[in-house]
């Protein structure tokens, strides 16, 4: 049976509703979207017929004749697919977004957009087969990049070299044959705090995602908003000062020069040279290298100088959250990402200097908080954007 998507506003709202409050029953669906019976039994017949609506079993009696419960389809199946710098996570949930299976694989991006698709392709096919799907309803992917979202490409990409405007969502779409949509990580993590986080209790809120790149997904009113040419939130080439580090942007000064994961291992590995950390060094000695993990749990384990680095990082963060709280005016500021594991000691210094710089009409009542997701919160955000593109709501 051809999935072909909801036919009108009000049956993709009837979808949404599904999705995220599970199975309802049709008396209390065709209330919350204020339609008539004969009118709201239309449409869920026209759902049905194009499999992505099916009835769950009688409904809770409130007396009179039962009415029966309504669910997504058992055959709706969405693929959601995190790209990182060094790991790449794919996934398959059902309607409501439930994770049914996962795969996970260090990857290089430097390998290019090919390699990667490719490799996409062939784990969601993976998915897909031991599922016994023949395709998938959308598939979401999310790109450490700026993603012109309307062309699903990434732009000028730091953290891609080689992938600038190359057709990811086309690339993937030709493959398995279904819808696809594409957009920065930080705004996919952000639709997944909403769907499933912290943020779903808030209709305002920023989304602070650190790591090898930095990043903002702002959701306003309900919606998370990405500007007229998708680049809101782009905070990790904002210039702190003009004669700073390098940024791989090829400008001097970004937030991401100073506070992105090899900003960080850098300001390490000169600490290690100075002698100034000895759990370091020996980090250093046995693996060779340093990695932000490492400095993570050097700085959670107690040593000085690790510690620092970290409230540098976040010192810096908070200067430029200073601003962005005064200008949105958020609810909650969620803080997620590699540099957010250490983070009583990140969190701490952030809330410093956000509520120490900021309007107290900002700042109030706003709390500063680590992402309770975490990891997962690519994976879910990218099933939401699949979903939202399915069920009628992408832009």
């Amino acid at each position: 049976m051809t999935l072909v998507g909801p036919e009108n506003p009000e049956q993709a709202r009837l979808l949404r509703l599904l999705r995220d409050d599970g199975p309802r029953s049709r008396v209390e669906l065709a209330d919350a979207l204020g339609l008539a019976r004969a009118r709201f039994a239309a449409e869920v017949e026209r759902l049905t017929a194009q499999g992505l609506v099916e009835v769950a079993g009688p409904a809770a009696s409130r007396g009179g004749r039962r009415s029966s419960l309504l669910r997504i389809a058992g055959q709706v199946r969405f693929g959601a697919v995190a790209v990182g710098t060094g790991r790449l996570d794919v996934a398959l949930t059902d309607g409501e977004l439930t994770v049914l299976s996962r795969l996970s694989e260090p990857l290089d991006v430097r390998v290019g957009p090919e390699a990667v698709v490719g490799r996409i392709v062939e784990l969601l096919g993976k998915l897909r087969a031991e599922a016994g799907l023949s395709r998938l309803t959308g598939v979401g992917v999310a790109l450490p990049a700026p993603v012109a979202v309307r062309e699903g490409s990434p732009v000028s990409p730091p953290a891609l070299p080689g992938w600038h405007h190359f057709p990811v969502r086309d690339a993937i779409a030709a493959e398995l044959g279904c819808p696809v949509q594409v957009d920065n990580d930080a705004n996919v993590m952000a639709l997944g705090e909403l769907h499933a986080g912290t943020g779903r209790a808030f209709d305002d809120f920023l989304y602070l995602k650190l790591g090898s790149a930095i990043g903002c997904g702002l959701v306003l009113g309900g919606s998370l908003y990405r500007g007229a040419t998708s680049g809101a939130g782009d905070i990790g080439h904002l210039r702190l000062t003009d004669d700073g580090p390098l940024c791989v942007c090829g400008n001097n000064g970004c937030l991401e020069a100073y506070c992105g994961d090899a900003a960080v291992v850098r300001e390490a590995l000169a600490a290690v040279q100075a002698g100034r950390s000895a759990e370091l060094g020996a980090r250093l000695a046995e693996a060779g290298t340093l990695t932000m993990a490492d400095v993570a749990q050097a700085a959670t384990g107690g040593d000085a100088t690790a510690q620092e680095l970290v409230r540098d990082g976040a010192r810096r963060l908070g200067q430029v959250l200073v601003g962005l709280v005064s200008f949105t005016n958020p609810s909650i500021v969620i803080i997620g990402g590699a540099l957010a594991q250490p983070g009583h000691i990140l969190l701490a210094e952030i809330r410093s200097v956000v509520y120490r710089r900021s309007l107290p009409l900002a700042t109030g009542n706003l709390p500063v908080v680590l992402s309770e997701l975490g990891p997962r919160a690519g994976v879910a955000g990218a099933a939401v954007l699949a979903s939202d593109l399915a069920f009628g709501e992408a832009s």
